[in-house]
């Protein structure tokens, strides 16, 4: 071969490394922000090698990424709320990505890959952790206070990278089931005795073990799982209930659900975790005592969402369904996981997607948690305390209106008739109502 050919053929195969080296390609940048951390994520055409360091004055996090280019379409997410000033691109070491974040605070960053699943590819995620948040503390039984609050926590699924199902017509179940949790934190905080606490707050992803720690943390004595999931076929409807189930699904739909549930840390990002028990004997034991009065407590809790969710919605089941679901899997707090509707039914989504129904619907699961309590309270609870004393009354005389407060909910609130409250208030129906009037319930 003569030496000019031989030259060609060197430059070739020389070329062909470059682009094979930096073959793999930054196609998107997402960013949420939750309570204590900042989370990037990185969509990435192939499986990438990366390491990071910081450097100070002035604070940066500097990630170099290996055999990787920025793709033409990458822009910066908005970077309000966050620590990071800026997000800078360069070229180090000829064929690797460097990535700059300008910062305004020191953090703790963690770093980690997420492998393809579902319709998720490649994702590289950096966790910014704030300094001044401090490490999980160990799990503390809360200090058992006399006449206390019943304490509801409410979870909304999913969150941030996990969107949950996607409703007919557009859409996220994320967003959906957030408004309807707000919803039901308002009802619980309204109601005396009685205090709800939200798991997750805003647009961020939580870990499914963490859920349910958050809720152990808040003392919680019931769990709520809020959905509104979506199903292969547009056909399936209603609203459903579950409890855990330590033995086997109830049916296929709950083992479907339970799989798509419980893979959402592949998908929201958890990296390193397992989702596999490994209770030595002895905590499987203890394990198996203390539930078998929790899953008791909340089949029972359930069966009243469901009667009552029945109501405004189709059920997809006339019982309470049980599958292992793993944000269920806490031995000392009952818990159920409301699923209002399918997203993916165009009628449901419709509904789903609507304030007023939002509201009804936590109208309706609030009303199942009262009916539950009010039969069963804590022993400690001042909900216990007035139903020693007889002074119980789950329909007062009187009902100051609250902000947002509309006559026809008030009236399911306290299973009335609007056109009875209407009588009862003197109030047509071209009336207004006002934040701070007093309505008279009427038997």
């Amino acid at each position: 071969m003569a030496t000019g050919a031989k030259l060609a053929l060197g430059l070739s195969l020389l070329k062909a490394e470059i682009v094979l080296a930096a073959s793999k390609v930054i196609r998107d940048v997402r960013l949420w922000r939750s309570p204590d951390k900042t989370r990037l994520v990185f969509d990435v055409s192939g499986e990438v090698a990366h390491n990071s360091f910081t450097l100070s004055n002035p604070n940066r996090l500097v990630i170099d990424i290996k055999g990787a280019t920025r793709g033409s379409s990458v822009s910066t997410p908005s970077l309000s709320n966050t620590p990071v000033k800026s997000i800078r691109y360069g070229v180090q070491n000829k064929n690797d990505l460097r990535v700059v974040l300008d910062l305004s605070a020191r953090v703790k960053p963690e770093s980690f890959l997420l492998k393809p699943y579902a319709t998720y590819g490649h994702r590289l995620v950096i966790d910014l952790f704030d300094t001044g948040t401090a490490a999980p503390k160990p799990v503390v039984p809360p200090v058992v206070a006399k006449d206390r609050d019943i304490v509801i926590a409410i979870d909304p699924g999913h969150g941030g990278e996990d969107p949950g199902a996607i409703a007919h017509g557009g859409g996220y179940e994320k967003d959906i089931v957030l408004q309807i949790s707000r919803e039901l934190k308002k009802l619980i905080d309204r109601e005396k005795g009685f205090k709800a606490v939200l798991v997750r707050t805003g647009d961020y992803y939580i870990p499914l073990r963490r859920r349910t720690e958050i809720a152990r943390n808040a003392g919680a004595d019931l769990f709520v799982s809020v959905h509104a999931d979506g199903f292969t076929d547009r056909r399936a409807h209603g609203a459903s209930v579950f409890a855990l189930s330590r033995t086997g699904a109830t049916s296929e739909t709950a083992r479907w659900l339970a799989q798509k549930e419980n893979s959402a840390d592949q998908i929201g990002g958890e990296g390193g975790i397992s989702l596999t028990d490994k209770d030595d004997m002895l905590a499987s034991v203890l394990l198996d005592l203390s539930m078998t009065s929790t899953l008791s407590a909340s089949l029972e809790v359930g069966d009243k969402v469901l009667r009552n969710i029945g109501g405004i919605n189709r059920l997809h089941k006339d019982q309470v369904e049980q599958a292992g679901f793993v944000v269920l899997k806490s031995p000392d707090i009952p818990s159920i996981l409301v699923e209002t509707g399918f997203i993916t039914n165009p009628e449901e989504s419709r509904k789903l997607k609507t304030r007023s129904h939002q509201r009804a619907m936590a109208l309706k699961i609030h009303k199942g948690l009262r009916s539950y309590f009010y039969k069963k309270p804590p022993v400690d609870t001042l909900v216990a305390r007035l139903k020693r004393e007889g002074r119980i009354n789950t329909r007062p005389d009187q009902y100051v209106i609250q902000a947002g407060d509309t006559l026809s909910e008030i009236a399911q609130r306290f299973d009335v008739s609007l056109n009875s409250l209407r009588r009862a208030n003197q109030i047509s129906s071209a009336s207004r109502i006002r934040t701070g009037q007093v309505l008279v319930i009427p038997n």
